[in-house]
């Protein structure tokens, strides 16, 4: 059995070995950038912590980074939905 392998990795086809050259190279290259994603959301993970240690509130932080994000015009409109709301419900 072992023999038909070696035979069939001897007479694979030269557009077969690139297809799966190209595949091998994709996969490594998303493992590549999950680890580079990772390590990123770690840096971002200790900045929140450094934050939090001199006395800001990560979660209003996160609301802020979130915020500036969006497009001005965007945030302006969800802010006013947000007041009308929250005057329904009686909250301001």
């Amino acid at each position: 059995m072992a023999t038909a392998a070696a035979a069939a990795v001897v007479d694979e086809q030269p557009s077969t070995r690139f297809a799966k050259d190209q595949l091998k190279a994709f996969v490594e290259r998303v493992e590549r950038l999950e680890e580079e994603k990772k390590a990123i959301a770690d840096d971002i993970k200790d900045v929140y912590a450094e934050a939090k240690g001199n006395g800001f509130d990560v979660k209003a932080l996160r609301t802020i980074v979130r915020m500036r994000k969006q497009d001005t015009d965007e945030r302006k409109e969800q802010e006013a939905i947000l007041d009308v709301y929250l005057q329904a419900l009686g909250m301001i």
